[in-house]
């Protein structure tokens, strides 16, 4: 049933009125939609309204009148996603945190039960590298493994997060088995998309390992880490000393698949991407809210809590909606300059 169709507008609920969620509830008001918004910081809900139109109000659980919440605040957002689907309204979450990541993906039993999809770390990252990972892991017959480094914050409560992750334990995924790392080590020198280029990253307290294990169980190794400088890693385990930049950072995702083909020959593929941080976690959020209502017409959300790159179709039809709306997706290909597609 397409929109028209249905007695009134459809509504998104947007809580989180930073760069994150302004960008999702802009893209969806663009799309006809009446955007619900809230934000702690009263006056930031108002300038949305101001720019993008639709209400703020004043209290979360009057977004339970939605239908479908986009959740772009700091964390937790377990907590808020627990009574909307009880509540048997679609949530997408764009959570990066990896313990409230965890919590998340637990709600999938009452998800299920009460048959509403959960859409779980659909920003930057997680979000769209598992789109990009899943891409590119259907270019082979075995991923064995897929390694993610990630460039940039999109406002000020994801620069802390990336701030806490330097300073925090990370877990990555090794044959098997879960393996423990102080955050800050392992540096690695990654190539990004033009015009970030090359940057020293290190291993985080990031939430892309669990996602990604959920999405591919049969990949034997999963890794993340964060791009940093030696003053990052210096401070990550005092306060931050400078406050962060309201509207974040130009950022760029570069996500490596390794594996093989049925001939046996060892291939390893490698995509990007890049642009303003938050505005691509936004974009990501928004196409995903759009696949959680019964009239779309293309494929959509199951009942149940969902990671990016899960489903291989619904990931492909994603990245379509994504470059409609400008992502830059870059693949590189063995020359000196990458490629868009």
């Amino acid at each position: 049933m397409s929109p028209s169709a249905r007695d009134a507008t459809p509504i998104a609920g947007v809580a989180g009125a930073g760069v994150t969620g302004a960008t999702a509830g802009r893209l969806l008001a663009q799309r006809g939609w009446h955007v619900a918004w809230f934000d702690p910081d009263r006056s930031a809900s108002a300038r949305a309204v101001r720019r993008w139109g639709g209400v703020a109000v004043d209290d979360p659980a009057e977004l339970q009148a939605a239908d479908v919440v986009v959740l772009a605040g700091p964390r937790p957002h377990a907590p808020h996603a627990a009574d909307l689907v009880v509540a048997g309204r679609p949530v997408v979450s764009v959570a990066d945190d990896p313990d409230d990541v965890h919590e998340l993906l637990a709600l999938d039993d009452i998800a299920l039960h009460h048959g509403t999809p959960l859409v779980v770390g659909a920003g930057l990252a997680p979000g769209l590298t598992g789109l990009i990972a899943a891409h590119l892991a259907a270019q082979l017959d075995v991923a064995e493994e897929i390694h993610v480094a990630v460039h940039g914050t999109g406002g000020p409560a994801c620069a802390r997060q990336h701030h806490r992750a330097l300073g925090s334990t990370s877990t990555g995924w090794h044959d098997g088995e879960w393996i423990v790392r102080p955050g800050g080590s392992g540096r690695e020198l990654c190539w990004f998309p033009e015009p970030i280029g090359a940057l020293d990253c290190y291993r985080a307290a990031v939430a892309d390992p669990l996602v990604l294990h959920r999405a591919f169980p049969s990949a034997q190794r999963i890794s993340a880490r964060v791009s940093a400088t030696r003053r990052d890693r210096l401070t990550a385990r005092l306060p931050m000393l400078a406050p962060p930049r309201r509207t974040g950072d130009v950022g760029a995702v570069r996500i490596e698949v390794r594996g093989a083909l049925a001939s046996g020959e060892r291939m390893t593929h490698v995509a990007g991407a890049g642009g303003r941080a938050g505005e691509m976690a936004g974009a990501v959020a928004a196409v995903a809210a759009l696949r959680c209502v019964p009239w779309h017409t293309g494929r959509r959300w199951s009942a149940g809590a969902h990671v990016t790159g899960q489903d291989a179709q619904l990931g492909d039809e994603l990245l379509a909606d994504l470059a409609s709306l400008g992502v830059a997706l870059q693949e590189f290909t063995g020359v000196a300059r990458a490629t868009a597609w």
